[in-house]
């Protein structure tokens, strides 16, 4: 009998969903057809404006999400591997 640990996956969902957070804003900020208009205008401000402006806070509202579903997984991770032993 081996008394091996089984190796973890190095892809889980939580570290796909993480990438998914942190892509979600680049995506849409690259995607600039998606935004090359002047309308609706809010306060005055054109679309193209206030629309790169509100990914600023979007964004780390995702970066955030990411940042805890990865520590989540990294501590499940250590908690099996110690359990394990």
């Amino acid at each position: 009998m081996s008394s091996e640990v089984p190796a973890l996956p190095v892809v889980t969902p939580a570290r796909v969903l993480a990438g998914l957070c942190l892509a979600v804003p680049v995506v849409s900020m690259l995607w600039v057809a998606s935004y090359t208009k002047s309308g609706p205008e809010v306060g005055g401000v054109p679309f193209f404006y206030w629309y790169q402006l509100m990914w600023v806070p979007v964004s780390a509202v995702f970066t955030v999400g990411a940042y805890l579903l990865i520590n989540r997984d990294e501590k499940a991770r250590k908690a099996a591997e110690g359990g394990a032993r």
